[in-house]
């Protein structure tokens, strides 16, 4: 689209505008291994069309990536995503998508600051790649919730065998989720809110 001679650009949508009612804004960080659905969460819950910062995949990243189901994916995501999604008509949640890719993960600590907690997006084929992700919330200090991704072809396990497969702490919520699916990645996003409400009461949530 050209904007040659135009005194105006395109703005956003009146939909994507904040709603006047709203109060209150808290930023919630979606984090992962590389293909786990941290972009398609994000698309799918947004109530605003989400940025993305995908890129094409390219021969660089051979040996260096992990190229787990490269065959069926052709970007990915090298800065962030990012959208917005109204909990109730005050409390708002920022909506902010890591890269997966190791060698992306200094961007880490810029989206991390001043993040109330974070969603852990696990791969059932991939439970290995999880370990350094919590690792670095927890160094961080920062609460999270694990969402099982729902893949076709993945290996379906109990919860409580998730758990343990992870080494996750009893109070840590494990859900199981549909990334593509609206109202599943709407449920991870309130145990995520409830999780932290529960750690505020405690007094646990600094």
């Amino acid at each position: 689209m050209d904007f040659k001679g135009s005194d105006t650009l395109p703005g956003p949508r009146s939909g994507d505008h904040l709603p006047h009612t709203a109060q209150a804004a808290v930023k919630i960080v979606i984090v992962g291994g590389f293909g786990v659905g941290k972009t398609t969460m994000v698309g799918s819950v947004s109530e605003i069309r989400p940025l993305t910062t995908e890129e094409t995949m390219t021969q660089a990243g051979i040996g260096v990536d992990d190229d787990y189901g490269s065959d069926s994916k052709t970007a990915t995501t090298v800065a962030m995503d990012f959208g917005r999604i109204s909990i109730t008509d005050q409390l708002v949640l920022y909506l902010f998508g890591t890269p997966g890719q190791e060698r992306f993960w200094f961007l880490w600590n810029g989206l991390f600051e001043g993040a109330l907690g974070a969603v852990v997006l696990v791969d059932t084929r991939r439970l290995e790649v999880s370990f350094d992700v919590m690792g670095r919330l927890e160094e961080r200090g920062v609460p999270f919730v694990v969402a099982v991704n729902s893949f076709p072809d993945g290996p379906r396990h109990p919860l409580p065998e998730l758990r343990a497969a992870l080494d996750l702490a009893e109070e840590i919520p494990i859900v199981e989720c549909d990334a593509r699916r609206r109202a599943s990645s709407r449920d991870v996003l309130m145990t995520l809110m409830r999780f932290l409400h529960s750690l505020a009461m405690t007094g646990s949530l600094t």
